[in-house]
């Protein structure tokens, strides 16, 4: 029998048994003797056990143990690492398994740290020289006197007053890498706060690591699971019983899901009910979401579900309107009555275009089909209606608003529970085996009328056998015409490393645009370490190097995986050798080797304006005249794009993480993947495939798909507001009202107190008239339709003279949500009250 000492508190060492107590939790003994002994035991030190008062500390080689002994705190170390780190992790079963980790970005290096509690109400983790390792954040409107820190049998540590009454902290609202019974998951919209859980680094490192797991609630409620900021999977929206896109459970007394929504938050949360099973639900280091139980004859966990679960949970794998499919070979094809945008991709399994209709909409008479079985698609671009409405009453809703391409039933547990409308294009769908649902797409009124089929191929078999031999046709040309360019170039080429993405296909001189080496890249980078990594977007990660003369760089590397990033990549490659502008970053030059592709930029020492902006420390550095001299940059630099560089340019993803600062904190415009050039007298062009971001894109260009220079300006006009206000558009909501940055921006204009919008941040060091200007601009720049925003050289002119500025009207996307939903809410059959959360979509032509 193996015996442990555990402290219980400073005074008092008891010797306990930990196998005789966890079988007399099996009930696999039955000596009275032992069993008096146990509860004697209990009724003497559990409460000592469980808790920890500002007087008292737990030291390296100590823990707290919760009232049943269910789970246990203390410091560990992971393997052969001798860092330290104060973790909560189950006490009654054989296999090491922390489900919180306090410290995991600041572990100790020794064996000399302790926890304690402190006065005002918060934890800290001491180290040998009574240095602040990590300290918990008061939550609480006020200190709490004498708090108690307490080890609770769900796992939650909390910090109350002694007497419980109040509470100051709780380790649920900060979890790791794993979800437990009670947590939950979701958004504070009152203090701005998100709770979610995030990988470990490795299975050695406990610190945060590039996935994560959320709540979106964009739109209508859903759970995504990220890969830093991209989606990598997403488990669809809430249908009133569970996620739509994940497994029935409704049928499962022993688990529960919830959501709960107010006007005040949404929250998720989820587990198995009672103590006869030990469940946990962890997000591992390689991204993948893993539901497991305790098994005791194995004494081991077992997996029970897991996402990913297949390639047709890989966000977006089959582009827009696209349809995968597990069960066919290839997993993904159009939706029924859809066909490939660009057949000749498709042909090479590049799904990354999609499909579009096969008949335009026209908006009069257009009828809708039903398409079943299905994971919902990404409802980030939808609106809806919580009132009890029959299917026939949301087709109604629907077919009077142009916008609105699909709509579904909201809350499936009941009939007539409500309507969600999509608008936009539909992205994300699946064949589901089991539990899926109902989606009725509208369609030209032309369009022949029947069931339409969910398999990804139904009703274009000729269709696809046309494209497969069209693109079968299409590939050997381009295989004939690379092999005759391989012949052409490569005797005059032999040692030039320069591929085909950079040379024939972008025509890109090398004087206008240097040769870097891979070797001279991977010594300025240190072969990529981590440490010297930037950040990530959709192309792949950036870095930071130094060249052997000293000089800084920043290097976009292209990912392997990233479908979208190659066209990027080489679109920015086609307009960046054209375009030179104080207010715009320098490009260096480019690296094209073997497999890697890669863009090497000036480097930016203050990185992106996003960084400091929405910082609430950071963002103290940008004074009042900071920020102004920050705006007009920008619409200087986005002026040369649309009037004085030698292509009028698009930018279409202009956007505050877009933005760079130098040393001197001058604002250079960045990224090029999604610009587009005009030519000529071209003012305007339509696409089929919205792309940018929400919260900056313009009304016509989100659902219309029309894009101009006036489309930048809007994006322009919502930096503005971000800048002035410190705040972002997307998810911004204040106590008075549920409206958005740009809403709250025009109210705030109408009852002439815009000075309000200003960022509480900066003090009394400001131009009052400036602010009110530059206000009034944004207001002009984001106003619903294009004709009526200002061209760039206006704004460059408004913001930099005193001049009379006309009267700014109603601002596109107005937004006003208003969410609320019963907190008796739980279980896997909830019982809901939805008020509705209208997004007015005004359209500007």
């Amino acid at each position: 029998m193996i015996c442990k000492i555990s402290h219980f508190n400073k005074k008092l060492k008891i010797k306990y048994c930990t196998a005789a107590m966890a079988d007399f939790r099996n009930r696999k003994h039955s000596s009275p003797f032992l069993l008096v002994y146990f509860l004697l035991i209990r009724s003497l030190f559990s409460t000592a056990a469980d808790t920890i008062t500002a007087s008292a500390r737990i030291r390296d080689g100590e823990t707290l143990v919760s009232s049943n002994g269910v789970f246990q705190l203390g410091f560990f170390s992971l393997n052969n690492s001798t860092n330290r780190y104060v973790g909560i992790w189950y006490s009654n079963i054989p296999v090491p398994t922390y489900v919180w980790v306090a410290n995991r970005e600041s572990p100790l290096t020794g064996k000399n740290g302790a926890l304690t509690v402190m006065a005002p109400g918060a934890l800290s983790i001491l180290n040998g020289t009574n240095g602040t390792v990590w300290s918990s954040t008061l939550t609480a409107p006020s200190p709490i006197p004498n708090p108690i820190a307490q080890l609770l049998d769900s796992g939650n540590l909390i910090v109350k007053d002694v007497n419980g009454d109040r509470f100051t902290w709780q380790s649920f609202d900060y979890p790791c890498d794993t979800l437990l019974a009670g947590i939950r998951l979701g958004w504070n919209y009152v203090t701005g706060v998100e709770t979610y859980i995030s990988s470990w680094r490795s299975e050695e490192d406990p610190a945060k690591g590039e996935y994560s797991s959320h709540v979106d609630p964009t739109g209508y409620p859903q759970m995504v699971l990220k890969k830093g900021d991209a989606f990598r999977y997403r488990i669809g929206p809430w249908n009133g019983l569970r996620w739509s896109g994940a497994p029935d459970t409704s049928n499962d007394p022993t688990y529960s899901v919830s959501l709960q929504m107010t006007r005040d938050e949404v929250r998720y949360t989820e587990g198995r009910v009672g103590d006869s099973v030990l469940s946990i639900s962890r997000l591992d280091p390689n991204g993948e979401g893993v539901r497991s139980t305790w098994n005791d004859r194995t004494n081991s966990w077992t997996r029970y579900t897991n996402v990913p679960a297949d390639n047709c949970d890989s966000y977006g794998l089959c582009g827009p309107h696209g349809s995968c499919n597990v069960g066919t070979s290839p997993s993904c094809g159009c939706l029924d009555r859809f066909v490939p945008r660009d057949p000749e991709s498709w042909g090479r399994t590049d799904w990354s275009d999609g499909c579009l209709r096969r008949i335009a909409l026209s908006c009069n008479g257009d009828k809708f089909l039903k398409y079943s079985a299905i994971k919902l698609p990404d409802a980030r671009n939808t609106t809806y209606n919580v009132e009890r409405r029959s299917l026939v009453e949301c087709q109604a809703d629907c077919a009077r608003d142009c916008s609105c391409v699909a709509y579904t039933q909201l809350n499936i547990s009941g009939d007539g529970s409500g309507c969600l409308f999509y608008h936009g294009e539909l992205i994300d769908i699946r064949v589901m085996a089991s539990a899926g649902q109902d989606l009725y797409i509208r369609m030209a009124a032309s369009e022949p009328g029947g069931v339409a089929s969910t398999s990804g191929n139904g009703g274009n078999r000729g269709r696809t056998r046309t494209i497969v031999i069209a693109s079968a046709t299409s590939v050997v040309v381009v295989v004939f015409v690379c092999v005759i360019l391989v012949c052409v170039y490569g005797r005059r080429r032999k040692s030039d490393p320069i591929v085909g993405l950079f040379s024939a296909t972008t025509h890109v001189k090398e004087a206008e645009l240097p040769f870097f080496s891979l070797p001279t890249i991977l010594k300025a980078t240190d072969n990529f370490s981590n440490k010297n990594k930037l950040g990530e977007g959709g192309f792949g990660p950036v870095y930071r190097g130094v060249l052997e003369d000293g000089q800084e760089i920043a290097v976009k590397r292209l990912s392997k995986t990233s479908r979208q990033g190659v066209n990027e990549l080489r679109n920015e490659v086609m307009l960046i050798a054209k375009l030179q502008h104080r207010n715009l970053v320098r490009t260096l030059g480019f690296c094209a080797q073997g497999e890697e592709y890669m863009l090497i930029y000036e480097y930016m020492p203050n990185h992106s304006l996003d960084l400091t902006l929405f910082d609430k420390e950071k963002s103290r550095l940008l004074d009042w005249q900071k920020r102004f001299d920050i705006i007009n940059g920008i619409a200087k630099g986005l002026l040369y794009l649309h009037q004085d560089s030698r292509l009028r340019i698009i930018h279409r993803d202009l956007k505050a993480s877009n933005i760079l600062l130098d040393a001197d904190m001058i604002p250079k415009i960045s990224d090029f993947g999604l610009a587009r050039s005009f030519g000529g007298n071209q003012t305007e062009a339509q696409t089929r495939r919205v792309v940018g971001t929400y919260g900056y894109m313009s009304p016509e260009y989100a659902i219309d798909g029309l894009f101009s220079v006036k489309s930048d300006i809007f994006s322009f006009g919502v930096l503005v507001l971000e800048i002035v206000s410190g705040n972002r558009n997307r998810g911004f909501l204040l106590k008075d009202h549920n409206l958005n940055l740009l809403g709250h921006a025009w109210r705030l204009y109408t009852e002439d107190s815009s000075r309000k919008l200003l960022d509480p941040c900066l003090d009394e060091a400001f131009d009052l008239g400036q602010v009110e200007r530059a206000i009034h601009v944004g207001l002009l720049c984001v106003q619903n339709s294009p004709d009526d925003r200002p061209s760039m050289s206006s704004v460059v002119f408004m913001l930099g003279n005193d001049v009379a500025l006309p009267q700014a009207k109603q601002p596109g996307f107005f937004t006003e949500r208003d969410i609320s939903i019963d907190h008796s809410s739980s279980s896997s059959n909830p019982t809901a009250s939805y008020n509705e959360l209208t997004i007015t979509w005004t359209q500007g032509r």
